[in-house]
């Protein structure tokens, strides 16, 4: 969406400012042998801010980037950041119907930015706007779903660090985002929800409400480990060999099926990319399966 856009600042031992674009964020945090680092998070005066010890307001998470994050395995971008402002703030929305079932979306072909991969509704953080209201929009704008209050809770996954093109291999770093996931569980059935589902074509081109069983095998599914993944129409034995979806068309809503496989590819490491789960996703399903901690989940 475009406009203003919250910006990411860290801060460390104390000292920090801005986010530099194509500096790892979590390399601030963690070793450079790692990619994961236990860090507190929130708003503050317009900013989101990443810190290594807590804060008024924040909380504390995990951050994460993958293995063959562009930003830890490019150094220094210098070319590249005078014509972008920072690192962008965003927020995505894993929604977890009473089933169990969760929601994912087809990005549209047409976009810029991971076309044709999966992910969960989402999109920046707009100044102003706290995280879970960025969430509820974005999810309202992409799929028409509206969620009032009392007819959910909700809990911090934890940030998943994101660059497009997601290896250097495809160029440089075109976009920078700290991505915040968090886990909304409506108290309404699957089918309800699916009713009132009005996707927008110029961002989703299907929807899915995953199984449990699909969604811990798409977790389980690591991007940049070794071994060629599973092909389109593979998956594991106890798994179905399809899934359902809807997709959009040019006379409305089409229900169709697609290999299970395809949902379980790994991130490619060069071009073209593939229609597959997003290694954020991954990171955020992996969350999702392991539950809100004690006096995580909020209403």
């Amino acid at each position: 969406m475009a406009g203003a856009r919250v910006l990411v600042h860290v801060r460390r031992a104390g000292a920090g400012g801005a986010a530099a674009f194509g500096q790892s964020v979590t390399g601030v945090f963690c070793p450079a042998h790692t990619d994961v680092a236990l860090v507190s998070c929130g708003l503050e005066r317009g900013r989101f801010l990443i810190s290594d010890v807590p804060f008024p307001g924040s909380a504390v998470t995990v951050l994460k980037r993958p293995p063959f994050c562009p930003a830890k395995l490019g150094g220094d971008t210098q070319g590249d950041r005078g014509r972008h402002a920072g690192v962008v703030a965003a927020v995505a929305v894993l929604l977890e119907a009473t089933c169990g079932h969760v929601l994912l979306t087809r990005r549209a072909t047409t976009l810029r930015h991971f076309p044709n991969v999966w992910v969960p509704p989402g999109g920046h953080l707009e100044p102003g706007e706290e995280l879970v209201a960025a969430g509820l929009r974005e999810l309202a704008e992409e799929t028409g779903l509206r969620l009032e209050p009392g007819t959910f809770s909700w809990h911090l996954l934890g940030l998943w660090e994101s660059l497009f093109p997601p290896s250097l291999s495809w160029g440089p770093p075109r976009c920078h985002h700290i991505v915040t996931y968090l886990g909304l569980r409506s108290a309404e059935p699957r089918q309800r929800l699916q009713a009132r589902l009005c996707p927008s074509p110029a961002e989703v081109s299907a929807v899915a409400w995953l199984e449990p069983p699909v969604l811990e095998a798409i977790a389980a599914t690591e991007d940049g480990a070794e071994g060629p993944g599973l092909g389109p129409g593979s998956s594991p034995r106890e798994l179905p060999a399809t899934v359902g979806i809807t997709e959009l068309s040019p006379d409305g809503f089409r229900s169709s099926r697609i290999p299970t496989g395809i949902l379980l590819r790994r991130a490619p490491e060069r071009g073209p990319d593939l229609e597959r789960v997003s290694t954020g996703t991954k990171f955020a399903l992996g969350r999702w399966r392991a539950g809100p901690g004690p006096g995580e989940e909020r209403e």
